[in-house]
């Protein structure tokens, strides 16, 4: 499963919010829903994210295995 809670803390760490994500970079208010729920995102929307918030991929999200 892939998770983005390192996409919260880096978002900090840069001084960017989500409002910011919003009105300046018009990331949609349901794509940061279903980031916040670790749902499906496009790889589009992750490279943009990586190019306004400066960082890699491995900066806002990280693979965890399914426990079973």
């Amino acid at each position: 499963m892939i998770v983005f809670d390192k996409l919260w803390v880096t978002m900090k760490e840069k001084g960017i919010s989500q409002y910011k994500l919003i009105k300046e970079y018009h990331i949609s208010t349901g794509q940061l829903d279903r980031l916040r729920k670790n749902g499906n995102v496009s790889t589009y929307t992750l490279n943009q994210l990586c190019r306004i918030i400066g960082c890699s991929l491995e900066d806002i999200a990280e693979y965890k295995p399914d426990q079973e």
